[in-house]
């Protein structure tokens, strides 16, 4: 057999080692041909989200209950939420690195809950910029020692471990578009709703929104601001023109807008049926006994936080009369 020309098998190198190099802008870049995660799906090119479980804290998930991603643009990533505990923020942290190399230029938190912070700490190293609404470093300092206390002893020491208060660095006190690099990602500042400190995240080049938690799907619903004021955000985040959303809570991603329907028709329901109850002077007892029990069905750990939802939903429209 004779042996190949020398110039034909230079060629062949040289087209090999540009495949090769495309293949790793491409992953870089985050779209076709990335590399996956096992702990992170890409769900739009070059933006990944982690589905984390419909459960309360504790031994057996290690904090890992709420959902998480990270978008990546030419230049840089953007971690968005981190998990329950800095063992959960490392296995996001790895996810990332099975990606891309990039500089983890930002982390970004939608909200002040220990479930979607504590895994911050894992990414320390990394020196980005925290990320978050303007009223989430106080809303966070205040609570400080009670999440830490009462989420260390629901997970147990070992996995708590290393988890600690990372507070923001870069407040969001309206719009604030961030750039990775031919990718720009928009982030609003809400008003008070699932709490005080809601931040949302649009990726403008997929049209992928990352809601937190004012947006659960299948989990249900955790009221701490105001039921007025989450109701009226829904309408007006609805409107946006989106192709699918990140929950807070639930699968990794959904279409939008109709992942919130669910979440709005309980809200407004709760809200309804208090409003009766008040019109008729019913007692705080009564409330929390009666309203919302027709949304039993729908959601996982609805006996956990219904009647909590309803106790603070009706302080707030007392207040109507």
């Amino acid at each position: 057999m004779p042996y190949p020309d020398r110039r034909f098998l230079l060629r062949a190198l040289s087209m090999l080692g540009l495949t090769l190099a495309a293949g790793r802008l491409a992953s870089r870049d985050g779209h076709a041909g990335a590399p996956s995660s096992d702990f992170a799906a890409e769900i739009a090119p070059g933006v990944y989200a982690h589905s984390g479980q419909i459960a309360e804290y504790g031994p057996e998930n290690e904090g890992d209950v709420s959902n998480a991603g990270f978008i990546v643009g030419r230049e840089a990533v953007a971690v968005i939420d981190t998990g329950g505990s800095a063992r959960v923020g490392a296995r996001l942290r790895a996810a990332v690195r099975t990606v891309t190399s990039l500089p983890i230029r930002y982390v970004i938190n939608t909200h002040m809950h220990p479930d979607h912070v504590f895994g911050n700490a894992a990414f320390e190293a990394d020196q980005p910029a925290f990320v978050a609404h303007h009223k989430m470093g106080r809303g966070l300092a205040a609570r400080a020692e009670r999440y830490i206390a009462v989420n260390k002893a629901a997970i147990g020491e070992a996995a708590f471990a290393g988890t600690k208060i990372v507070l923001p660095t870069l407040p969001v006190t309206e719009t604030m578009t961030l750039d990775l690099g031919s990718r720009e990602i928009v982030l609003e500042a809400r008003k008070t709703a699932h709490t005080d400190n809601d931040l949302t995240v649009l990726d403008s080049e997929t049209g992928t929104l990352f809601a937190g938690d004012l947006v659960f799907v299948e989990h249900a619903p955790s009221l701490d601001g105001s039921i007025l004021g989450w109701l009226s955000l829904l309408e007006a985040l609805e409107k946006t023109p989106a192709q699918r959303v990140v929950p807070g809570h639930g699968p990794a991603s959904m279409p939008w807008p109709d992942a919130a329907k669910p979440i709005h028709h309980y809200l407004q329901l709760i809200t309804d049926e208090i409003r009766v109850l008040i019109k008729e002077d019913r007692t705080l007892s009564e409330a929390t006994a009666t309203v919302g029990l027709s949304e039993r069905g729908a959601w996982k750990l609805f006996e956990d936080y219904n009647a909590r939802n309803v106790s603070a939903a009706f302080a707030e429209l007392e207040w109507e009369q």
